[in-house]
């Protein structure tokens, strides 16, 4: 039977540098391919042809957890990881559905606080090699 149970942040488990990620306030990314229409005789297209992948993404992080990332390197722009998103709650009946991408390297860092602040968050964008899914 189908299950149409939608998970929740709190079903949402991020692993990164082989641990747990605690501190972890977003997380998006998105696989990419180049597609082009063909014409020939006519103006409605024959096919379509495919090109390039490409994947990329961010995660947000309180600044807790871009120091305990950088503690493995000089800095996380040197760092090459993988980052594992496992969704749903096995404690209630889900079955785990990861994904694990591959070859994680980050773009940019950067910190930013402004008065009234509680904690500081920090978003990272990211480029990655491949994704594989795991059900």
């Amino acid at each position: 039977m189908f299950n149409s149970r939608q998970y929740e942040w709190s079903d949402i488990t991020v692993y990164m540098g082989n641990r747990d990620v605690t501190g972890i306030r977003s997380v998006k990314y998105t696989e990419k391919q180049e597609k082009e229409a063909v014409y020939g005789k006519g103006n409605m297209p024959l096919s379509i042809q495919k090109g390039n992948k490409s994947y990329e993404g961010e995660i947000g992080l309180l600044q807790s957890e871009l120091e305990a990332l950088s503690a493995l390197g000089r800095s996380v722009m040197d760092l090459e990881l993988r980052i594992v998103v496992a969704y749903g709650n096995p404690a209630n009946g889900d079955v785990p559905v990861t994904d694990e991408l591959i070859g994680v390297q980050f773009t940019e860092e950067n910190k930013e606080m402004k008065q009234g602040d509680k904690f500081m968050e920090v978003t990272l964008p990211f480029v990655f090699l491949s994704k594989k899914k795991h059900v």
